[in-house]
C-alpha cells in the first residue's frame, strides 16, 4: 500500500482481478533439409517464399526442402523456420574425385521424344538399363468381361512373353496402365502422351520399344559424403539440425522432406530414415507442443507402404502423421513436372485449416495447392487398408481436384486417433500455460483458486462458442476444478497448486452414413 502524508484525493491503479487467457500460434512451421547457399545449422525465420530465395537459393534439382517450403507457403502457411543441413546431396569431400555417368534415377528420369513408342494416348519405352533389342509390347483384349477400358499389355522379347499385365486406362483404376507397369516391370515404363480427360483405351497393336538413347559420358565430378542421420537430427547444446528448435517455443510442426532426397541420392538408406523420423518423433513428443508431418519412401505402391508402415517402420505416436502417396507438382528449373514428398503442402494446409477455422478442425478434404496429380491414384480399396494404420491418403476425385482424405495420427491409442484432437489439446495447453504465468509466487489460497477457476473458464467458454467443444452448454464441455478439494494442505505446504481440467473436444466426422428405406405414403411405416 502506498503511504499517504497529505490530506486529500488520490487515484490508484490496481491489478485486474481477471487477466484474459489468449490463444497461441498453432501453425509455424520448422523445415530441416538441404539448399546450395545459407547459413549451416541455423534456424532462419522466413515469412514469405522470396526471403526463403534470398537466403537460401532457389529450386533445386537434387533436393526438396524448396519446394516444400514453396508449398507451405502456397497452402496458406504463415511462418516458418528452415535450418539447413547441408548442400544439395551432402557437401564434397575435398580431394576425392571419380569419374561416373551422371543421370537421373529412373522414377524421374527425362528421357527424348524419340525413346518412346506411342500407345494411342499413352508411351512406352525401356526401362533403365534394359536392352531394347527384340523388344515389342502388345495390346490385347482383357480375358473375360469387364469395363471398355481394360487391356492386356504384354511385353516380349523376341518370340516369348516376359511380362503380361492386366490393366486400364482410367487413372483411378486399382490396376491402372501407368501405375501397375511402374510398380510391377522390370523391362518397360509407360508414361501419359495426353491429358488426363482425353486418356483412352490403346487399339490392339504391337509396337517395337526403340533403343534408349547413348548414356551420358563419363564426368568427373565430386565425390559426396555419405549423410549420417546424426546431421539431420544434430544436437541440442550446439544447436544444430533438429536440435536447433528445441529453444523456439512457437514451433508447431516440424518436417524434414529432404530425407527423402538423401534416400534416393542413396547417401542415407532406409535405416537411416527410419532413425531420422523416429528422432523427430521423439523431438515431438519431448518437448509435447510440436507435431512432425513425415514422408513415406518414394515409388511404394499401397501394399508396399502398408507393408512398410506396420513391418519396418512400425511407428506409434500421438505426435507424428504420415501422408501418402507424394504429389506432383510443377518445377519452374526444369520447366517440367516432379514429383516431391507431400510433407511441406500438408503444413502449410494444417496452416490454412487453422487459420479460416481453428485448429479444432480436421485438417482434410482440403485441396492441395500446386498439386498437379499424384504419384499414384489410391482406391477406396486401398484406403480401406491404410487408413485404419494411420496413414492419411491424398487423392484425386473427379471435378474436386486434389485433397488430403485423411486426419488421423499414427498412434494405436484411440482417444488420440484423431490429428485434430491432439493438435487442439497441444494448442490448449500452450495457451493456459502462457496464460498463467502471472500466478506463480501469488499467495496460494482460496482467492488465487478462485482467480484461475474464473480465467481457466472464460478462455474455456470462448473455445466452446467457438465450436472447439462438444456439448449444448459450457458444463457440458468441460469443467475447471481449483479447490480444497485438488489443494489439500500438503500441497499447499510444497508450494504447488493444483487445476484439473477436463474438456470434450469435437471430433471429425470421417465416416458419414444416410440410412435410405422406402415408407409407405401416408401410413408412415417405413418397408425393406
Amino acid at each position: 500500500m502506498p503511504t499517504y502524508l497529505s490530506p486529500g484525493v488520490y487515484v490508484e491503479e490496481v491489478a485486474g482481478g481477471s487477466r484474459p487467457i489468449e490463444g497461441v500460434g498453432s501453425s509455424v512451421a520448422a523445415f530441416v533439409g538441404l539448399a546450395p547457399t545459407g547459413p549451416l545449422n541455423e534456424a532462419v525465420l522466413v515469412r514469405n517464399w522470396a526471403q526463403f530465395v534470398g537466403t537460401f537459393g532457389d529450386f533445386s534439382a537434387d533436393a526438396y526442402l524448396a519446394h516444400a517450403v514453396y508449398g507451405f507457403f502456397a497452402n496458406g502457411g504463415g511462418v516458418a523456420y528452415v535450418v539447413r543441413v547441408g548442400d544439395t546431396i551432402g557437401e564434397t569431400e575435398a580431394g576425392n574425385h571419380r569419374a561416373r555417368a551422371v543421370a537421373p534415377p529412373s522414377r524421374s528420369r527425362a528421357l527424348p521424344d524419340s525413346a518412346y513408342a506411342a500407345l494411342g494416348t499413352f508411351r512406352v519405352a525401356a526401362a533403365d538399363g534394359v536392352s531394347a533389342d527384340g523388344l515389342t509390347v502388345e495390346v490385347g483384349d482383357p480375358t473375360g468381361d469387364g469395363p471398355e477400358e481394360r487391356f492386356t499389355l504384354t511385353v516380349k522379347q523376341g518370340d516369348n512373353a516376359a511380362e503380361t499385365f492386366d490393366v486400364s486406362a482410367r487413372r483411378n483404376a486399382r490396376n491402372y496402365v501407368v501405375s501397375t507397369v511402374k510398380q510391377r516391370s522390370k523391362l518397360v515404363v509407360v508414361d501419359e502422351a495426353a491429358p488426363a480427360s482425353q486418356l483412352t483405351r490403346p487399339p490392339n497393336q504391337a509396337v517395337a520399344v526403340p533403343s534408349a538413347p547413348e548414356p551420358p559420358a563419363a564426368v568427373a565430378v565430386p565425390q559426396r559424403k555419405r549423410l549420417e542421420p546424426t546431421q539431420f537430427l544434430g544436437d541440442t547444446d550446439e544447436r544444430t539440425g533438429l536440435g536447433s528448435l528445441e529453444a523456439l517455443d512457437e514451433i508447431s510442426i516440424v518436417a524434414a522432406p529432404d530425407l527423402m532426397a538423401a534416400y534416393e541420392r542413396g547417401v542415407i538408406d532406409l535405416d537411416g530414415v527410419k532413425s531420422v523420423q523416429l528422432g523427430m518423433i521423439a523431438h515431438c513428443e519431448s518437448l509435447g507442443d510440436r507435431m512432425a508431418i513425415l514422408d513415406p519412401p518414394p515409388g511404394y505402391g499401397a501394399q508396399a507402404i502398408r507393408r512398410w508402415r506396420q513391418d519396418e517402420a512400425g511407428y506409434d505416436s500421438t505426435h507424428a502423421a504420415l501422408y501418402y502417396p507424394w504429389i506432383q507438382v510443377f518445377d519452374p528449373s526444369t520447366g517440367r513436372q516432379r514429383l516431391v514428398p507431400p510433407s511441406g503442402h500438408m503444413a502449410g494446409i494444417w496452416a490454412r485449416s487453422d487459420a479460416e477455422r481453428g485448429v479444432h478442425k480436421a485438417p482434410a478434404n482440403e485441396v492441395v495447392r500446386g498439386a498437379v496429380d499424384l504419384e499414384l491414384q489410391i482406391s477406396r480399396g486401398e484406403q480401406d487398408l491404410l487408413n485404419p494404420i494411420g496413414v492419411n491418403c491424398i487423392r484425386a476425385f473427379p471435378g474436386r481436384g486434389v485433397r488430403v482424405w485423411g486426419a488421423r495420427t499414427i498412434s494405436s491409442d484411440p482417444a488420440w486417433r484423431y490429428l485434430n484432437v491432439r493438435r487442439y489439446f497441444n494448442y490448449l495447453e500452450e495457451s493456459i500455460l502462457l496464460g498463467t504465468q502471472w500466478v506463480v509466487f501469488e499467495p496460494n489460497d482460496q482467492a488465487l483458486w478462485a482467480r484461475i477457476r474464473r480465467n481457466v473458464s472464460a478462455f474455456l467458454v470462448n473455445e466452446w462458442r467457438a465450436g472447439a467443444l462438444f456439448g449444448a452448454t459450457p458444463e457440458q464441455a468441460f469443467y475447471v476444478k481449483c479447490d480444497a478439494e485438488t489443494n489439500p494442505a500438503e500441497s499447499v505446504d510444497a508450494g504447488r497448486v493444483v487445476c484439473e481440467i477436463g474438456i470434450a473436444p469435437v471430433k471429425p466426422a470421417e465416416f458419414v452414413v444416410f440410412r435410405l428405406a422406402q415408407y409407405s405414403e401416408g401410413g408412415g411405416e417405413l418397408t425393406e
